[in-house]
């Protein structure tokens, strides 16, 4: 059984590595993530960061392209006039990425790692109480013009469909401004579609029909397969998708097996395994998922 392993690089090349010892897995990212023309804005948030009660990152791209538009703002963590702005990820991914810039362990907050869930829901129930009227928190996150979606993610990247805000920050947002607190946003870097050429084309039609496995951690990577293969039927394709909004996305586009999984690695290897398993015993696509619901959630 092929995994075909649909995330940004360089995470789509880390998960076919972790993948490989169980499954066969090949890269092929529906996602890009490239720097802004123009920083300034970004630059302006950065020197603002004391500010700010928290400054959440939305994925580890979030971080990097952030990082590299401020690079004296890591040394602010050693200076003599220390800050308390806590930084908050929804998953381990961002985390060790913050961790990794320089930000102290103790000031960045994220979902419990074994918990298995990391979106902006499980990232409330960790921060919420952190915030009181009038607490100022920065949103970092991607481009949100006509291909913009947001979170990685990786951890569980669920976003929304093009053209409208993400999911999960807008949640967040919400939650925040109901608890009084002041919310800006920043763009840190611009996400689309990648291009294609014949090969990407012929593997991705190949995928569909040849028995499988879509890995999705993103609403919005479905949405670019759309338009990537818009003549292609999914009427034999499968998927695990990694959030249930994700799941939802590759029905819509007419999946005809998608299972839904924790982000865990584990987890995600029990889902896939669990479809050769059903291989074997010849189990009709509508057990297949019932099993999976039952073994994986």
């Amino acid at each position: 059984m092929r995994v075909i392993v649909t995330r940004v690089q360089p995470q789509a090349a880390r998960w076919v590595k972790l993948l490989a010892s169980r499954v066969e897995a090949v890269a092929l990212p529906l996602l890009e993530a490239r720097a802004l023309a123009d920083a300034t804005a970004l630059q302006a948030a950065g020197q603002r960061w004391s500010a700010y009660r928290a400054v959440m990152f939305v994925s580890s791209h979030a971080v990097d392209f952030f990082y590299t538009s401020n690079q004296a703002l890591a040394l602010i963590y050693q200076s003599q006039v220390a800050t308390e702005t806590r930084a908050w990820a929804t998953g381990p991914g961002t985390r060790a990425a913050l961790i990794a810039q320089g930000l102290p362990a103790h000031l960045v907050d994220a979902p419990p790692a074994d918990g298995g869930q990391f979106d902006s829901e499980a990232l409330w129930q960790e921060v919420q109480g952190q915030i009181t009227p009038g607490a100022r928190v920065l949103i970092v996150r991607g481009d949100v013009r006509d291909d913009a979606t947001d979170s990685d993610k990786p951890e569980t990247d669920t976003a929304s469909p093009p053209g409208t805000p993400g999911v999960g920050r807008d949640w967040l947002a919400q939650r925040l401004q109901q608890a009084g607190a002041v919310v800006d946003f920043v763009v840190a870097y611009q996400r689309s579609a990648p291009v294609w050429g014949d090969v990407q084309r012929a593997l991705a039609s190949q995928a569909a029909t040849d028995g499988s496995v879509w890995l999705f951690s993103s609403a919005e990577a479905v949405a670019h397969l759309r338009h990537l293969l818009p003549k292609q039927r999914w009427a034999q394709a499968r998927a695990v998708a990694t959030h249930a909004r994700i799941a939802l996305a590759a029905r819509d586009l007419g999946f005809a097996v998608v299972l839904e999984s924790h982000p865990k690695l584990d987890d995600v290897l029990a889902s896939i395994e669990s479809l050769a398993w059903c291989d074997s015993k010849s189990l009709p696509s509508v057990l297949v998922t019932d099993l999976n619901r039952n073994v994986s959630l």
